[in-house]
């Protein structure tokens, strides 16, 4: 079986809360405290860096963070620039942002800071991504599909992801935009891989052993394709509504947690 994780990630649904209790954030910046080299703040998915990239350094400070990067690599040229990749090879955590996940593939992929990146986590530096920053984890993503629409057959659009994660399709905002439709269209198209769905202020953490416990307010829905019995996904007609049979899912709040190597739901407290 494939190694499916090497390092220690944080995969965020989006909307996470930034200005109350901060469970998700908090505890993202106490996983960054313990390592040396501070937290790069990547803002490459969005197209207001600034902004983006001052909210969260604001965010992470109040949080007790002191060495805080903000990194807006927004070209390929500017991802193969030796400082930008040393900057994040030396890091203790890289924090992704929402916005556009085929951002971050195109503009990273292939280039010396991406290599950088990889390394890192190889070492055991922390991944951490939030919406777009979410999806672009696992080796493929999703891009588009349909929200709040029953699964239909090839209306789902996916691309290969950084590779962080194997074995695994994330998807993210998953419930407040009704994606189970198209996660199981995705898990049909790849029954071997394991569907993800991490709702907003909800978060997991993926340890190197390839278990991630499930962190804040709401929920995450695990989709196991290894169980289906029988899908229409490879027939013509590719605008019929999805039949699949025998999908295996779960829904797992805070105190869960799920061993992506058995494909068992952890009761961790």
């Amino acid at each position: 079986m494939e190694e499916r994780v090497r390092g220690n990630l944080i995969i965020i649904g989006g909307a996470e809360d930034k200005v109350g209790e901060k469970t998700i954030l908090k505890h993202a910046a106490e996983v960054v405290k313990d390592r040396e080299g501070g937290l790069v703040v990547l803002t490459t998915a969005t197209e207001k860096p600034q902004e983006v990239g001052t909210n969260y350094r604001t965010v992470f400070e109040s949080l007790g963070l002191k060495d805080i990067d903000v990194l807006n690599i927004n070209s390929r040229d500017e991802a193969n620039l030796d400082e930008n990749a040393e900057r994040i090879l030396n890091s203790g955590g890289i924090f992704f942002t929402g916005g556009d996940q085929l951002r971050i593939t195109s503009i990273l992929g292939g280039t010396k800071s991406y290599l950088a990146l990889y390394e890192a986590y190889s070492r055991g530096t922390v991944i951490i991504g939030t919406s777009a920053g979410a999806s672009v984890m696992s080796n493929t993503m999703v891009v588009e599909g349909k929200d709040n629409e029953p699964a239909r057959k090839c209306t789902l659009k996916m691309a290969p992801g950084l590779g962080l994660l194997g074995e695994a399709i994330i998807d993210q905002h998953f419930e407040q935009r009704g994606r189970i439709g198209r996660l199981l269209c995705g898990v049909a198209e790849n029954p071997y891989m394991l569907g993800i769905g991490i709702d907003e202020d909800t978060a997991i953490r993926v340890y190197p052993d390839a278990h991630f416990e499930v962190l804040g307010s709401n929920a995450v829905t695990v989709v196991d394709g290894s169980t289906i019995k029988s899908s229409n996904v490879s027939e013509l007609k590719p605008d019929e509504i999805l039949a699949i049979t025998g999908v295996t899912l779960h829904v797992l709040p805070s105190g869960y947690g799920f061993d992506m190597t058995k494909r068992e739901v952890l009761r961790l407290h």
